[in-house]
């Protein structure tokens, strides 16, 4: 028997999409009741004949009525005659009760007998349970029936798995029989091709977005809100107000916010700001930023700030950064500078372009050049030191060296440590070392490691040679280039911490050589384990000293590396020596290289006597 009475193929109630009048609809309902009524009279009396169809049908109706008890009875008796489309509708009535197991018994016998419906089901039924082997077979199953929701429940499973070829078939099948939800996603797919097509598939491209129009088309005539949106998208966009204007109307009646904003655009732009101001109040109410901002715009103009205030901050409280930034507007014409720059600041911080732009002149206004963020190159015109800087930044990363020494230059004469640091390296670089000092003291004075460390250097390539010490003799008086080492040591600089170390040595400490050399090599320093190895060493911790001497080869350290295969050598182990030798050869220097290869081929000539 074919599945003529089955009413319930999704296991869900079939919803009016009728657009009638009060009146209309009640009119209807009125008349479908007695069509019910005179319906059932009459599949009773067949019922009372033994007619086996007319159990189903009868078990369908009281289904759909409500009638659970008076349903089963029916549907069991249809049933138990072979009908499977009451069958499927016992599995319905069954699932609704919450007996989902003892459903999806009755679901597989009517999908056995051939019921594209219960397959559906069944295939909806093992998803829910997370089989989505038997769900695939089953979904499978109805789908090449020709059954649409078993199509585009398919299509729904292929995508969740990844099969993009798989789920592309399947949905365009489903929309090709008409389902609407189908049919938009078949047409987003289609739109996310053509926005990824590059200049060599125009053609594709282009193929790609007329066919995702013509689904739009097809969404939208089915009554898919969304649908209607991105159809009157596209129609806007290619100048086609007026059709445009009719499917945001449309989307918009079905509770689209986006098409009522969208649509009152089109409103405004016309000249109508009265319907524009209609059809945004809804939108916004149903929490549409953008909606809320043309709103706000609105009551500015017309000179009502409170209410402008109350929309832009529905908007910025919708995530609309322009509810912020119109704020800040507002706020700055009223002359409130203080919660000018709040909102400002605040949409700012969120990439808001025009934002960024009111901040920084604000600021600059204020005198605080340092808050200004280096946003736009017109905050560093107006003397932002922060915007001068990274503007630098930007002309050096395009190996523009002239333009960003000017900047740095402007950003170090208003106190920039990082601008100063950098003119100082460029000085350097050019051979100025009196300038780069200059530009290094500022740098290092304002905080930064890394000046200070260059400071350092210069310094320390200008004394004489300190006369060779002893460790364990009287430590000497502190230079000034150890002192700046040392300031950039303690804030975690490790080339200079490995410095400070050797500083400490030649003057005798050893403890506070062995301090800053520890302290470098526990942060990644290889000459600071390597350094701290030899420490080790002279004071007789070899065994220590090995350890971070394996540490320092680890990190491409040749001449730790050498040291290891000398230790190895003197114990003994030739074996283990000549690959410490071997990769001392391999890490350089050259000059290490060259002693590598002496001791290697000395172990290589002792292991194969």
């Amino acid at each position: 028997m074919g599945d003529m009475a089955n009413l319930f193929g999704t296991g869900r109630f079939a919803q009016p999409s009728g657009q009638s009048s009060d009146q209309e609809e009640a009119a209807d309902e009125a008349q479908e009741a007695a069509d019910d009524a005179a319906e059932e009279v009459r599949l009773r009396l067949a019922v009372d004949g033994g007619d086996v169809e007319a159990m189903s049908v009868l078990g369908a109706l009281l289904l759909r009525r409500g009638d659970f008890d008076g349903a089963e009875s029916h549907l069991r008796a249809a049933t138990a005659a072979g009908d499977r489309a009451a069958a499927n509708n016992l599995g319905v009535l069954l699932h609704q009760r919450g007996y989902a197991d003892e459903a999806a018994g009755w679901w597989r016998i009517a999908a056995v007998a051939g019921s594209a419906a219960a397959a559906h089901a069944l295939g909806r039924h093992f998803r829910e349970r997370g089989d989505e082997p038997a769900a695939e077979y089953w979904l499978c199953q109805s789908a090449e029936q020709g059954h649409v929701l078993g199509a585009y429940a398919l299509a729904d499973l292929l995508e969740h798995r990844g099969d993009d070829t798989g789920s592309e078939r399947w949905m365009r099948a489903a929309a090709e029989r008409g389902h609407r939800e189908a049919a938009y996603r078949l047409a987003r797919t289609l739109d996310r091709r053509a926005g990824r097509r590059d200049g060599g598939d125009d053609v594709a491209a282009a193929l790609a977005a007329d066919e995702a129009e013509q689904w739009y088309r097809q969404a939208a005539a089915r009554g898919h809100r969304r649908g209607a949106l991105h159809l009157g998208t596209i129609l806007e966009k290619r100048g086609e107000l007026k059709e445009a204007g009719r499917w945001y109307l449309t989307s918009a009646k079905d509770g689209e916010a986006r098409a009522a904003c969208a649509l009152g655009f089109l409103l405004r732009d016309a000249g109508d700001t009265e319907s524009a101001a209609v059809w945004w109040l809804r939108a916004a109410q149903d929490g549409d930023g953008n909606a809320a901002n043309a709103l706000g715009a609105l009551h500015a103009e017309r000179g009502e700030t409170q209410t402008a205030e109350r929309w832009y901050r529905a908007a910025m409280d919708a995530g609309d950064d322009n509810g912020a930034y119109n704020l800040g507007l507002l706020c700055a014409e009223q002359g409130r500078t203080t919660q000018a720059e709040q909102w400002y600041r605040r949409a700012a911080y969120a990439g808001h372009r025009e934002a960024s732009n009111a901040l920084a002149i604000l600021l600059l206004r204020a005198g605080d050049e340092t808050g200004a963020e280096p946003w736009f190159s017109k905050a560093a015109e107006a003397g932002s030191v922060d915007a001068a800087f990274n503007l630098g930044i930007l002309h050096a990363g395009r190996s523009e060296e002239r333009a960003a020494l000017r900047w740095y230059e402007r950003a170090a004469a208003a106190g920039h440590t990082e601008a100063a640091l950098q003119v100082g390296m460029a000085r350097l670089r050019g051979g100025d070392e009196r300038e780069a000092e200059r530009f290094l003291r500022c740098a290092a004075g304002g905080g930064s490691a890394e000046a200070a460390y260059r400071l350092a250097t210069v310094l320390d390539a200008r004394r004489p040679p300190a006369p060779a010490h002893e460790l364990g003799e009287p430590a000497q008086e502190k230079s000034e280039c150890e002192e700046w080492y040392e300031r950039a040591a303690s804030q975690g600089h490790r080339r200079a911490q490995v410095r400070v170390g050797m500083l400490a040595a030649a003057r005798g400490d050893v403890v506070e050589a062995a301090r800053w050399y520890r302290e470098a090599a526990e942060a990644g320093s290889r000459n600071g384990a390597f350094n701290l190895g030899l420490l080790l060493a002279r004071e007789g911790s070899e065994p220590e000293a090995v350890v971070w001497w394996r540490r320092a080869a680890d990190a491409g350290h040749g001449r730790a590396a050498l040291r290891l295969a000398l230790v190895f050598a003197r114990r003994g182990e030739l074996a283990e020596g000549q690959r410490w030798a071997d990769l001392a050869v391999s890490l350089g220097p050259a000059e290490v290289g060259e002693r590598a290869a002496r001791l290697r081929d000395a172990l290589r000539q002792e292991l194969s006597a």
